[in-house]
C-alpha cells in the first residue's frame, strides 16, 4: 500500500490547493511529483518558491539548467531528469551536452563545465567549496554572486529530488520520451 498520496486539487490539503492549481495552469497537467508534494504543502511551496529564485538569478536559463541537471544526476532523479532534460531540448540545447549532462561526464563548453564542476563541488563538500574549485568557477567568467546563486539551485532541486524519490514519484507519460536510469 502507498504511502503518500497522489493528490488532485481536491483531494490536497486545502493549503495545497492552490499551489496545485498554478502548476496545473502551468503545465498544462498536474505532474505526478507535485501532486506527491502536496501532501506537505509547506515543502510544495518552498520548492516552487525555491525553484522561482533560481530562475531570477543571473544564470542564463541554459546555465540554470545545468545545475538542474547536475544536481538531478548526482541523486539519481529519474524525473527530474526527464522533465530537465525537456527543458534542454527546448532551449535548443545540442545533444552532445545533453548526453554529457545525463551521463555525468564532462561538457564539451569549457564554461559550462566549469559550472558542473563547481554545481558538483558544492554538492560534494556540502558548500565548503574548496579554494581552487571556487579559483576555476570565476576564472571562467562567473561572479561570486554566480557561486551563491548555484546555492540556491543546489538547494532548491535537492528538496524536489529528494522529495521525488522518497515519494518513489513515477514517470508522467508526458516525460517519458526523456526517460533515464542511473549508471550501474
Amino acid at each position: 500500500m502507498p504511502v503518500f498520496t497522489v493528490h488532485t486539487t481536491e483531494t490536497a490539503p486545502a493549503a495545497a490547493r492552490r499551489t496545485l492549481e498554478g502548476v496545473r495552469n502551468r503545465f498544462g497537467w498536474l505532474p505526478t511529483p507535485v501532486a506527491l508534494m502536496a501532501d506537505s504543502p509547506q515543502l510544495l511551496t518552498g520548492f516552487l518558491t525555491a525553484s522561482a529564485g533560481f530562475e531570477q538569478t543571473d544564470l542564463a536559463p541554459l546555465e540554470r539548467e545545468v545545475v538542474i541537471l547536475t544536481v538531478a544526476t548526482t541523486n539519481e532523479c529519474h524525473v527530474c531528469v526527464a522533465l530537465h532534460t525537456g527543458k534542454l531540448t527546448q532551449l535548443g540545447a545540442t545533444a552532445e551536452l545533453i548526453t554529457a549532462l545525463r551521463a555525468g561526464s564532462a561538457l564539451p563548453e569549457p564554461r559550462l563545465e566549469a559550472l558542473r564542476r563547481f554545481t558538483l563541488a558544492v554538492v560534494d563538500h556540502r558548500g565548503a567549496v574548496p579554494d581552487d574549485e571556487l579559483d576555476g568557477f570565476l576564472t571562467a567568467g562567473y561572479q561570486p554572486r554566480h557561486a551563491l546563486d548555484v546555492v540556491l539551485g543546489v538547494g532548491a532541486y535537492t528538496i524536489s529530488t529528494f522529495a521525488n524519490r522518497l515519494t518513489q514519484a513515477p514517470m508522467d507519460p508526458p516525460l517519458a520520451a526523456h526517460a533515464w536510469t542511473p549508471a550501474a
